[in-house]
């Protein structure tokens, strides 16, 4: 079988660059061992916000009398809870499969792996292997749970995300052993329904990619919600001879020995690069991804990588736009399309989190515009002076936005609060359009709502907040 383009994974970088290769006239297929949609969908990004939704309803149950409404006698049914995730993940699947079959790519099952620059084996369930031959290769293959040496995974008491969205009955104690994104959507989750949390985290705070005062509000909440924080402190080893788990954690103080039914480890993500044949093909990985240029293509000839493979950030709409970056560019070179795409912006890529209260950032914070030489202007706007947000019930949290003080330049947006996540792409676009404060604050916002803050925020840093 002779193809265009062949893509390894079918996550929302391999699924998105078969669509856009047939979309462009290239014979595509799409491997996948498992399930189509990949991880992103059937295990990551999709389910858990299904799971967030859960504990976000339940949430708001208990606080029902808080807007005038009685309801008594419920609970958080957790076998249900998973159930309907499980549900979600299964038909957006399901709607990756229709996308194939509507834009006539082939899906190939097994384990695909390169035998030659444009040669690409795959291996069925049942052990058969088929060859294939491809003008370019396409690797989307994604990337999985890092597993720390002092924290090894079984599945069963120390677990990875996936296990952890599937768990048989809810445990009564949990410790979750990183802050990342994963590790606090699932702290967030589980302290909802009723689970005892307590977060490790090695660095000095939670969430550290974000700005200070990001962290220190979730922190705050977090702990009001309940939550057991411990910063500056590592998981040194775990003692699971027992009915539950014995964590030995190091902290600043000296070490304690934490007990809990589940450990969840929450330590990053390593991509998968091994055993999908790049020695064969000439390919050359740095750090544990996969050399690229701006186009994607590796240093092997007709073999390119996207997604988490690749040195990006390891985010769901990054793969994608990166997936159609490098379709294009090979559909420009086959003749097939107008121009070289442009090449990605890796500055100013949002980065969203979906505990409850959410978190929503893109470009730099305050301290990384002063590192890099910026005379900045700040604006920080409260929800709790926000009308939409005080009528929602929802007041915790606030924008904060970073300017650059001699021309206006939008360097940075950080936000947390009920619903960030669907506001930051108005700081993307205008960035993008190398928008000014000027700009912003001359389109009128509408009032009453969330997303008004962003102007609220821009007037407290030009000295002129109104409703502050």
């Amino acid at each position: 079988m002779n193809y265009d383009v062949i893509v390894i994974g079918s996550g929302p970088g391999g699924y998105v660059a078969a669509i856009r290769a047939s979309q462009l006239g290239l014979k595509t297929a799409v491997v996948e061992k498992e399930n189509l949609g990949g991880i992103c969908l059937n295990w990551g990004c999709i389910p858990t916000k299904a799971l967030l939704k859960s504990a976000s309803v339940f949430e708001s149950l208990k606080h029902a009398a808080d807007y005038g409404i009685q309801v008594q006698d419920f609970k958080a049914d957790f076998g249900s809870i998973v159930k309907r995730s499980r549900g979600v993940a299964d038909k957006m699947s399901k709607g990756v499969q229709f996308l194939m079959k509507k834009n006539k790519i082939d899906v190939i099952m097994g384990m695909g792996k390169l035998t030659a620059a444009k040669e690409v084996e795959v291996t069925d369930k049942e052990g058969k292997a088929t060859k294939y031959t491809a003008k370019h290769v396409i690797l989307a293959t994604g990337a999985r749970a890092r597993q720390l040496p002092n924290l090894p995974i079984d599945g069963k008491k120390v677990i990875g995300y996936r296990e952890a969205m599937v768990l048989p009955e809810q445990p009564k104690t949990m410790i979750v052993v990183g802050s990342g994104a994963i590790g606090v959507e699932f702290a967030y989750f589980y302290n909802s329904i009723g689970t005892k949390v307590t977060i490790v985290e090695f660095m000095p705070r939670i969430v550290p990619v974000e700005d200070e005062d990001i962290s220190k509000e979730l922190e705050r909440v977090f702990r009001k919600k309940g939550l057991t924080i411990m910063t500056n402190s590592s998981v040194e080893s775990v003692d699971t001879s027992g009915t539950g788990v014995k964590a030995t954690v190091k902290t600043a103080k000296g070490t304690e020995v934490l007990e809990a039914d589940i450990v969840l480890s929450a330590a990053g993500i390593v991509a998968n690069i091994e055993n999908i044949g790049l020695e064969a093909a000439g390919v050359k990985t740095d750090k544990g991804r996969v050399v690229v240029d701006k186009y994607y293509k590796t240093t092997a000839a007709s073999v390119y990588a996207i997604g988490d493979v690749a040195p990006g950030q390891a985010l769901a709409h990054v793969a994608s736009k990166e997936a159609i970056i490098c379709v294009e560019a090979i559909a420009h070179a086959e003749g097939k399309y107008h121009h070289l795409p442009e090449p990605l912006d890796y500055g100013n890529v949002p980065g969203c989190t979906y505990c409850t209260p959410e978190i929503a950032s893109v470009g730099l914070t305050e301290k990384q515009a002063i590192d890099a030489g910026y005379e900045v202007k700040v604006g920080k706007f409260p929800f709790s002076a926000s009308g939409k947000a005080s009528a929602s019930g929802a007041t915790e949290g606030f924008v904060k936005v970073v300017f650059d003080a001699k021309y206006g330049e939008w360097l940075g947006t950080h936000m947390i609060g009920y619903n960030v996540t669907e506001m930051i792409a108005e700081t993307v676009v205008a960035r993008k359009l190398e928008t000014t404060w000027h700009e912003v604050l001359d389109s009128i916002h509408p009032h009453p709502t969330m997303s008004e803050s962003i102007k609220d925020a821009i007037e407290v840093a030009l000295g002129e907040a109104i409703h502050l």
